[in-house]
């Protein structure tokens, strides 16, 4: 699994009529690949949700979504997957098959979800136009 972790100011997804937003907190893409378990799912959202990434009064990285009270907006994004390493066009090939990346989604924002209750996500397989402003900015990798 690949994540892009983004704190934020505020973040919304749109996809037609659906929508969801959040306050403070952190934005979460993140893109599923083939090979990806259950396990690396459960182990993505506890190392998310327990990152220190909000200032503490010092100005340091040293708080925490519990401590700030801030949300999570996850939203699956395939081409997180996608390779642009040769050519001009990107490789998928590494992306999971959407059915299978479809249940691992749901199981990955289940195990945020029991380890911090203020989560919302985005529209799994949808076309979506996400809106955020970046606090820092602050980004983070996290690849397992």
């Amino acid at each position: 699994m690949k994540a892009v972790i983004q704190r934020v100011k505020r973040a919304s997804v749109k996809a037609g009529e659906l929508e969801a937003s959040i306050g403070p907190g952190l934005l979460v893409l993140a893109g599923l690949e083939v090979g990806d378990t259950e396990e690396s799912c459960a182990w993505a959202a506890a190392k998310i949700v327990s990152l220190r990434v909000f200032e503490d009064e010092a100005g340091k990285m040293n708080r925490g979504l519990v401590e700030t009270g801030g949300e999570i907006l996850a939203i699956s994004q395939f081409t997180l997957a996608g390779s642009i390493a040769k050519g001009r066009r990107p490789s998928f090939d590494g992306a999971m098959n959407p059915e299978a990346a479809r249940v691992l989604f749901r199981h990955f924002l289940e195990r945020l979800k029991a380890e911090y209750p203020r989560v919302k996500s985005g529209f799994f397989q949808e076309m979506m136009e996400v809106e955020l402003v970046n606090d820092g900015p602050v980004t983070f990798i996290l690849e397992r």
